[in-house]
């Protein structure tokens, strides 16, 4: 799979090789391959009468460029871009969308995840390379295209949107409930560890005492700035092993000078690719962090540019990357340790919160609550209204607490949680009861309670 962003990229490492003369830009190109491709050939490169059947002959990550598709591709994986603000991956029947940029063109005219596009401007894409398909949807600012989608209820719409530029915030992050850090990569950029630094920086300032770090929808980036993530990781001392043409070696990681704490939570999704998986794989082999949620993509490719003689480049895979301790990545994906159908943000900011409130007894979960649902805690004698902030807690798996009001039942043994405004349909909460309530005679309750609730996606 090829995936670009009107944003995005592929693990691939930036480096630019000097090139001895040829005869012409197809024999510089078919010496390159035999130099250095690693993967098989299906053909006989000699018999090539065009880079295309050469690059043809290839695996699906080898491409050419021209120099502005370079650029293009250069500024996706920095994020920056014209377009309809769209991240896109090849699919057999065109393109997919597999996120949308807030605010952008698309979303404003109801582009979602999951649809398709089948045609720019009235030309079919199913048969188009994704750096192809990427050239007609970018242009001009203040310019239009026009686009055939494939929605996911299998309806066709056909709309005409304006291209504008748009810049994907690469990390962004927040405090959640217990002291949680959450910090979101959305690319292995050029500058994604001093980001992710500076981030993890502000969230300790403000209290941040554990991690997660979401790298769900992360396509990848610079094969270095996967090197520089793995280094953030205590114990993480080995990046990857990498097979190319001269054999295989051990790649170390980058030491440093912050490091995530050892129960540091990473997300990952079936979107994670490449430099993503590359991370996870060595945050599992080396026991660094627990991964949560979907398997990964499975490209364990790594990817080099090579600029010919005539200002164009060759995009070429020249190695297949392991986990440390040789996991495989290529077509296999990293199975998370934990995983889980529903998003794993939750059930990890979960787990934080209960790994700080050691002591407190689980009570059973409650599934598909309505959005108005109130609570109720039983007691086996009366108790007092709690007026302590902080003695019951409502949170929102993923954010903070929620209002609520609390009241007491006539015979004072059920005490009613009701939330000042309704839930969100599908999201999941998570309800604490601290050893803080007191019975009728001012006897302070001896245990801690939580529970976990789902909210009803439909009522």
């Amino acid at each position: 799979m090829k995936k670009v962003l009107t944003s995005i990229l592929i693990a691939t490492f930036m480096l630019m090789l000097p090139i001895t003369a040829f005869a012409s830009t197809l024999d510089e190109v078919r010496t390159i391959i035999d130099r250095n491709y690693v993967g098989e050939i299906n053909g006989r490169l000699d018999d090539a009468t065009s880079i295309k059947e050469m690059v043809d002959m290839l695996d699906k990550y080898s491409t050419y460029f021209t120099k502005e598709e370079y650029q293009a591709f250069v500024n996706s994986i920095e994020q920056t871009t014209v377009g309809i603000g769209v991240v896109i991956e090849k699919h057999e029947k065109g393109i997919l969308i597999m996120d949308v940029i807030s605010d952008g063109s698309a979303q404003n005219v109801g582009i979602e995840v999951g649809d398709i596009i089948t045609a720019v401007n009235g030309q079919s894409l199913q048969l188009m390379t994704i750096e192809e398909a990427q050239s007609m949807i970018t242009g001009k600012e203040g310019t239009s295209v026009t686009i055939t989608i494939l929605k996911t209820d299998g309806t066709i719409k056909t709309l005409s949107i304006i291209r504008k530029p748009f810049d994907i915030e690469n990390v962004t992050s927040k405090l959640m409930y217990g002291n949680v850090g959450y910090i979101q990569l959305n690319s292995f950029s050029s500058n994604g560890v001093s980001e992710v630094k500076k981030a993890y920086e502000q969230l300790v300032s403000k209290g941040a005492t554990s991690f997660i770090l979401d790298l769900q929808n992360n396509g990848g980036g610079y094969v270095s700035t996967a090197e520089d993530i793995i280094g953030l990781f205590q114990g993480a001392t080995n990046a990857y092993k990498l097979r190319v043409t001269e054999g295989v070696y051990t790649a170390p990681s980058t030491y440093q000078s912050v490091q995530f704490p050892s129960n540091t939570k990473v997300l990952v999704n079936r979107f994670s690719a490449s430099a993503s998986e590359m991370t996870a794989a060595a945050l599992l082999d080396q026991n660094a962090a627990t991964l949560y949620g979907e398997k990964t993509y499975g490209k364990g490719t790594m990817q080099t540019f090579y600029q010919l003689s005539d200002g164009s480049y060759l995009k070429l895979t020249v190695g297949e990357f392991y986990g440390p301790k040789n996991t495989v990545v290529n077509q296999t994906g990293i199975i998370p340790h934990i995983q889980t159908d529903s998003n794993p943000l939750y059930l990890a900011h979960f787990d934080s919160i209960v790994e700080n409130i050691k002591g407190y007894k689980k009570l059973g979960n409650l599934t598909d609550v309505a959005t108005t649902k109130q609570f109720s805690i039983n007691f086996n004698k009366p108790v007092q209204l709690p007026t302590q902030t902080g003695t019951v807690e409502l949170v929102k798996l993923g954010g903070g607490t929620v209002e609520f009001t609390p009241s007491l039942s006539e015979d004072k043994k059920h005490l009613y949680i009701t939330p000042n405004a309704p839930l969100q349909p599908g999201e999941e909460y998570m309800l604490l009861i601290h050893p803080k309530i007191q019975d009728a005679d001012g006897k302070i309750m001896k245990d801690g309670y939580y529970l976990k609730i789902t909210v009803a996606s439909n009522e």
